[in-house]
Parts: structure tokens; C-alpha cells; sequence
């Protein structure tokens, strides 16, 4: 599978959740279409997760100045 993009990969899911709506396609390419948006949620999950590891807060300190602190998503435990 080729690296798409988060906003692609995004697209493509909808797309595919659309035709299966439908449902006016044979089974096996129902089922096929359904593991394709499945690896592309993961996919999209593992770049959010990439994301979020590379975000930082910045705080201000009890004196004023500035420090930066790893983002906890309300996933994490605090």
C-alpha cells in the first residue's frame, strides 16, 4: 500500500464506508474494501500517535518563565 497522507487516508475511508453503505457490491469485495479501511484507520492511528508524541505544551513555571512539557492526550494516565 502506498504512504498516503492523513487527510488522504481519511478521504479514502469515507469513500469506502460510502460503497459499502451501499451495499450493491458482491461480498468478497465488500469484505476486501472493509481491510482496506481497516489498515488505513490503523495507519491513521499510528500517525496521530506519531504526532502526538512530537507535540509540546508550553507552561509557565510558578515564576513566570516558560518550559515545555510532553502533551498527554486524556488517554494517557496521569
Amino acid at each position: 500500500m502506498a504512504e498516503n497522507n492523513f487527510e488522504g487516508s481519511l478521504k479514502e475511508i469515507e469513500k469506502i464506508i460510502q460503497d459499502l453503505e451501499k451495499g450493491d457490491k458482491p461480498l468478497d469485495t465488500q469484505l476486501k474494501a472493509f481491510e482496506k479501511g481497516i489498515a488505513l484507520s490503523r495507519d491513521c492511528l499510528r500517525q496521530l500517535e506519531e504526532v502526538e508524541r512530537k507535540v509540546e505544551l508550553l507552561v509557565a513555571d510558578g515564576d513566570g518563565s516558560l518550559k515545555t512539557v510532553p502533551f498527554e492526550s486524556p488517554a494517557t494516565p496521569v
